[in-house]
């Protein structure tokens, strides 16, 4: 037979000695090991009932961020589209008519803005590229579906609820993050 390198070891088998043929000790070992781990703590949580708790830099859901007064921060820039590695951030611009103040704070507005969750990677990209912290990732997690329509979400799915007519659900949709970016 050929060698090709010179790389081959030869293995010498020592004879098992009488307490290694018996494999005792071994088993022994094994249990110690197995019994140890049943009285750490488990590593698993019950889920619906128990939270795990978020990382400090974890990125879930987009939201729209509004004003205190409830208008739109989102000027349609598309700072967030061209930042975008993904190419998930489509938007179309549109003028705010005479009437509307209370809806949008600039003159422009996001008329239409979805993002494809199937192609956003969660870069936090959008979020840093924003001028008017009009976009940032929450705390929540995207929601699984069963069709690719359910994925793509348009701008009612992402604007954050009224802060005025509805307190609670915006407090809950700001989450602990927004907390500790005003406490810095």
């Amino acid at each position: 037979m050929a060698q090709l390198t010179n790389r081959a070891k030869i293995l010498a088998q020592k004879p098992l000695t009488f307490w290694e043929s018996l494999y005792l000790p071994a088993i022994f070992k094994g249990m110690a090991i197995t019994f140890g781990h049943m009285f750490k703590k488990k590593p698993t949580i019950n889920y619906p009932e128990q939270k795990r708790p978020f990382s400090s830099v974890f990125r879930g859901l987009h939201v729209l961020n509004r004003d205190e007064a409830g208008r739109e921060n989102c000027t349609a820039c598309g700072l967030c589209a061209v930042a975008c590695p993904a190419e998930a951030i489509t938007m179309e611009a549109a003028e705010r008519q005479p009437g509307e103040e209370n809806l949008y704070r600039e003159e422009k507005y996001a008329a239409k803005y979805e993002i494809n969750m199937l192609r956003c990677i969660f870069c936090g990209l959008c979020e840093e590229a924003c001028p008017k912290d009009a976009i940032y990732l929450s705390e929540t997690f995207a929601p699984s579906d069963f069709t690719r329509k359910g994925f793509i979400y348009g701008k009612e799915n992402l604007l954050i609820p009224h802060p005025v007519m509805e307190k609670e659900k915006f407090e809950m949709a700001r989450g602990q993050r927004e907390q500790q970016i005003k406490n810095k």
